[in-house]
């Protein structure tokens, strides 16, 4: 995690209200030093840890339907650079050519092992490399595709002042929210509209009050999230 001098970010960065949370941020380095320390040894571990489960999902996955057992996406994180995100394998092939970026609940594209993998989340366990590479933390704002980047306002761009994250408190807050898409006559200008600005609220708050112990505070919540 490399937090940069203010002249050194992207300029569409460079604005107001994103100094504001810079200025904020700036002020937890170490404890940002901290974290990134804490996600490459957590992450190392848990790919130690859980292998056997990598190995069990992998076959389940490949004999479950045609294709290959780990999509990727291209997704945005820190300073609006580019990644891969990696996951296993819910929908059918190609799913994000033949329907919405956004994923309804019962959408007739996921598979059989994708709602299981889904509801529990353990389609999102190949993020640990992701986590591992930098470009994603433990905790952080989900990491969204160019499209509802562009979308961004001023303030929403401070999201990117730091890596992206697999959870927050607005994943939280939205572990459901393929339950409101699901319910929209256009999920796409939903998602956009309405879902993203409510989640981003949840982000922008999470920067102003950023710390480690709440940060730890959030990984708790979302594996009690899960189990319940």
């Amino acid at each position: 995690m490399q937090f940069k001098e203010w002249d050194g970010i992207p300029e569409f960065m460079q604005n107001e209200d994103v100094k504001k949370y810079y200025e904020i941020l700036k002020r937890k380095r170490f404890s940002l030093k901290i974290k990134r320390s804490f996600d490459v040894g957590m992450s190392l571990l848990l790919i130690v840890l859980l292998s056997p489960l990598f190995f069990v999902l992998t076959v389940w996955v490949r004999l479950d339907s045609k294709g290959p057992v780990y999509y990727k996406q291209e997704r945005v994180t820190q300073y609006g650079r580019k990644f891969h995100i990696f996951k296993f394998r819910t929908m059918v092939t190609n799913a994000d050519k033949i329907g919405a970026l956004v994923t309804p609940r019962y959408d007739p594209r996921i598979t059989k092992a994708g709602r299981v993998l889904r509801k529990i989340r353990l389609d999102e366990i190949p993020q640990l490399f992701n986590i591992l590479a930098g470009d994603m933390s433990f905790v952080g704002t989900r990491p969204e595709v160019q499209k509802y980047v562009d979308a961004y306002s001023d303030e929403m761009k401070a999201t990117l002042l730091l890596p992206a994250g697999v959870t927050s408190e607005a994943s939280i807050e939205y572990k459901d929210e393929d339950r409101l898409l699901e319910e929209a006559e256009d999920p796409d200008w939903m998602y956009k509209n309405r879902v993203l600005p409510e989640k981003m609220e949840w982000n922008l708050k999470a920067l102003r009050t950023y710390s480690l112990p709440g940060e730890f505070k959030t990984l708790v919540k979302t594996v009690w999230a899960v189990l319940s």
